[in-house]
């Protein structure tokens, strides 16, 4: 099945909300509920994959690695971080090629200093200077092949230079060509009123964090402000990650003696819904059609 563009999945939903995938199981698990997108963030991949933060550990070829099981598993468009490119211009040409040949709707280059990366938007320490960063957005620009491949100029300036700076950086990477912008790290609803405002009128695109001293908005409300992406950065990974931990602490009280475990009572339920994930029926038809000579 020929995979939807980016550009598609956003005609079909306003604001079209994308949950963070951070494997292949959750990928295809954002499908399964109905979403008509999903993105693809470094810091939650690199944690399930590699067990480190994103905080420039690791380069294009470990993200290409990971996304190449997303793509395979679902037939969903998605948009996913390109950090810096990955270095300078001839970088982010080859990061272009890379994630087009899987199937990437989209990708995200930031201005943040690699040297001085942070895993959380606003508090990052530095910025490149804006015109690095206007020659790789016009690098990626002329380097896609797909001309639906969509180019989302993200600044970090916000936490490094104030509100001020993100949003004339966010209208210049607009005026030479991306496809549309993101401005992370904002602190208050003021400032997502503001960056709607100033910003509206074309692909504007907001991240809901589930840490403290974020603001917690309803997509509704996002949309009217002039925001036409939701993305979900912490939602998924952070509730996995909650489970596991207390399922772990569970099976290690029980095993010490030190309290009981009950047996899940819906175990049955989630084994079932893991095995649709995993189109365990499918398999097995393959195995049962090879037998029978079919």
């Amino acid at each position: 099945m020929k995979r939807p563009s980016f550009r598609e999945a956003l005609s079909k939903e306003y604001p079209l909300i994308t949950p963070l995938a951070h494997d292949a199981l959750s990928a295809r698990l954002i499908e399964q509920a109905g979403f008509k997108a999903f993105a693809v963030g470094g810091s939650a991949m690199l944690a399930t994959r590699y067990g480190v933060p994103d905080i420039g550990l690791v380069g294009l070829a470990d993200m290409v690695d990971g996304m190449r099981e997303f793509a395979s598993v679902t037939s969903l468009p998605f948009v996913a971080d390109a950090d810096d490119g990955y270095g300078d211009a001839k970088s982010v040409a080859r990061m272009v090629h890379a994630y087009e040949a899987l199937g990437v709707g989209g990708f995200l280059l930031e201005d943040q200093q690699r040297d001085h990366k942070q895993q959380r938007a606003d508090k990052a320490a530095a910025v490149v200077d804006m015109s690095v960063m206007e020659a790789k957005i016009r690098t990626a620009l002329s380097e896609r092949g797909n001309p639906e491949t969509f180019v989302i100029g993200r600044t970090d300036a916000y936490g490094a230079l104030g509100l001020d700076e993100a949003i004339r950086r966010a209208k210049r990477y607009r005026d030479i060509g991306a496809d549309g912008v993101f401005v992370a790290g904002l602190r208050t609803v003021s400032d997502y009123e503001r960056v709607g405002r100033e910003l509206s009128g074309g692909f504007l695109s907001a991240a809901m964090f589930e840490v403290g001293g974020s603001p917690w908005l309803k997509p509704k409300d996002l949309g009217e402000m002039g925001f036409t992406q939701v993305s979900f950065p912490t939602s998924v990974i952070f509730r996995a990650v909650g489970a596991m931990r207390s399922a772990l602490t569970q099976i290690r009280a029980h095993a010490d003696g030190t309290a009981p475990m009950d047996c899940m009572t819906d175990g049955d339920a989630v084994r079932h819904a893991l095995d649709d994930a995993l189109g365990l029926k499918h398999w097995r038809q393959i195995e049962s059609d090879a037998s029978s000579g079919a």
